[in-house]
């Protein structure tokens, strides 16, 4: 570790150098692989303390430096608050007690079932999604579910230990689109998506979505939907103001992505030109 803190005994201390889905069809539109930048390596010569957590999965950038900042990030047993401080491989760093490391990145797109729980640990013992991932509990453990999706809503759900990615598709400023598909009990009516799209009191505030428009007619029990918000259980309860009952519920794309070729409960890693788009819509290339 760099910036003259002390090395673990008995180591030499080194010195630190998706466009817009339309919504008729339902899928997303293609965007080009364009290049990509490598940023700093664990395995070199040295990382900034922040990245060091972000690339762990703990959280953002910014929020590691709040966490800095409240010293409660240790380096090779000692207390830091500095934010130029830079690790290598070889230092030790905790996170409120916790050693961390800072794994490869992983992106995983999984097709979510119902009845499953988007979280890490339930303290049920219900299903969750990551019981559905093959891996080996070491490489599981840094990974985390990217926003959420309620217990009996199915579809893409993004899983990684990319905290910095994670935070900003997750945050307002970026608008990430989401695409999602309705089925209702009854058929909703035209005025109806007209108020989806001007928006429906809720009892946090209004809430509206950018389009709403029928998947297939003539039926009209069917509906896709394009949004950027994303307030617990946001979808039913706007539906719920409207007097619908909602049968089924499906985020058919998420920031680009679809769950096209993979079955439900089933899971891909993202290939790099996807992870590039993701990054580009976030402005992190």
């Amino acid at each position: 570790m760099s910036a003259g803190l002390p090395a673990k005994r008995g180591q030499k201390g080194r010195k630190g150098t998706a466009g817009s889905a339309g919504i008729a069809g339902l899928p997303g539109r293609s965007e080009p692989t364009g290049s990509s930048r490598n940023g700093e390596s664990a395995a070199g010569k040295g990382m900034r303390l922040n990245r060091y957590i972000a690339r762990a999965g703990v959280c953002s950038r910014r929020e590691a430096d709040s966490l800095i900042g409240k010293g409660l990030v240790k380096v090779n047993g000692e207390r830091v608050r500095e934010f130029h401080i830079s690790v290598t491989p070889t230092d030790t760093v905790e996170v409120n007690g916790k050693r961390i490391s800072a794994s490869p990145h992983e992106y995983i797109l999984l097709n979510k079932p119902k009845d499953t729980i988007t979280t890490k640990h339930d303290p049920k013992n219900r299903r969750t999604v990551m019981d559905l991932l093959a891996l080996p509990d070491a490489d599981k453990g840094s990974l985390f579910p990217v926003g959420r999706l309620d217990r009996d809503t199915s579809g893409v759900l993004l899983v990684t230990n990319d905290g910095e990615l994670a935070h900003r598709l997750m945050h307002p400023r970026y608008e990430v689109d989401k695409l999602y598909r309705v089925r209702t009990r009854n058929p909703v009516k035209p005025h109806e998506l007209d108020l989806l799209k001007k928006g429906v009191e809720l009892e946090d505030g209004w809430a509206k979505v950018d389009e709403a428009a029928y998947v297939a007619l003539p039926g009209r029990h069917e509906v896709g939907l394009r949004m950027h918000e994303g307030r617990n259980r946001q979808i039913r309860r706007m539906f719920e103001a409207l007097g619908h009952e909602i049968t089924a519920l499906e985020r058919v794309n998420y920031a680009g992505l679809t769950a096209k070729g993979v079955r439900l409960g089933k899971w891909r890693r993202l290939q790099p030109f996807e992870i590039r788009r993701l990054k580009r819509q976030v402005h992190m290339q």
